[in-house]
């Protein structure tokens, strides 16, 4: 059985910086890797993904060059660099495990996901 632990959210304030883990556990290679985000009252949305070698990432526009995705395959974990953070990044974070080592960049299509942690920014 697939198992996802994240960790890294906290309470930090506009401008700092955080670096969210996943680590997977108990699935079979290869395998892709997401990062979402749900904020009170709105949908699940698509932060950024890394294919299984890493060659190939997508951000969504609102984060894009301020959030990072990395891998360590030799750890199982992929990681969420978190630049310049803003209120409006204040979310549930998920990370998400697709089997087959591609990605795509909707909530759907995921086999496995993490129980999510928490990221406050405040103003």
């Amino acid at each position: 059985q697939v198992q996802l632990v994240e960790s890294g959210g906290g309470l930090v304030q506009t401008g700092d910086s955080l670096r969210l883990s996943c680590a997977a556990s108990g699935h079979s290679f290869p395998y892709g890797m997401g990062w979402f985000r749900q904020a009170p009252g709105k949908e699940r949305e698509f932060v950024a993904v890394i294919n299984w070698s890493g060659g190939i990432t997508s951000y969504a526009d609102s984060v894009k060059g301020r959030f990072t995705i990395s891998r360590d395959n030799t750890k199982n974990t992929v990681y969420l660099q978190m630049n310049s953070l803003k209120p409006e990044d204040t979310a549930v974070y998920y990370c998400a495990l697709r089997s087959g080592g591609g990605v795509v960049t909707t909530s759907v299509g995921w086999d496995s996901w993490g129980q999510g942690t928490q990221v406050t920014v405040s103003s």
